[in-house]
């Protein structure tokens, strides 16, 4: 089993930065890639960025590359996702997730219950 919290979200001004936090417990955890995803209000829940259990694959949605960087922290059960120009198209639930696999997909084994990120224009 492995268990997901996000944390980090809130309210930004257009062109500022946001910093999420996925911290994970599991013994599995380790070995797992990680996701971060995102669902606005009317639309379908959309990839974001994925890292390789090592960090040395990552992925990013054209909508945020140059934009967003994943990343994972010191230690071993935790990502960042640091967020950075931030548009008002940005705003949506965010949500962490893990597979084994590192994809684009939204087929992810393991999910977060996301946190809030809202960008005013």
């Amino acid at each position: 089993q492995v268990q997901l919290v996000e944390s980090g979200g809130g309210l930004v001004q257009a062109g500022g930065s946001l910093r999420l936090s996925c911290a994970a417990s599991g013994r599995s955890f380790g070995y797992y890639a990680m996701g971060w995803f995102r669902q606005a209000p009317g639309k379908e829940r959309e990839f974001v960025a994925a890292i390789s259990w090592s960090g040395g694959s990552t992925y990013y949605a054209d909508s945020v590359k140059g934009r967003f960087t994943i990343s994972r922290g010191n230690a071993k059960n935790t990502v960042h996702l640091q967020m950075n120009s931030l548009k008002p198209d940005d705003t949506a639930v965010y949500y962490c997730a893990s597979d084994p696999l590192i994809s684009r997909s939204n087929r992810y084994q393991y999910w977060g219950q996301g946190t809030q990120v809202t960008v005013s224009s």
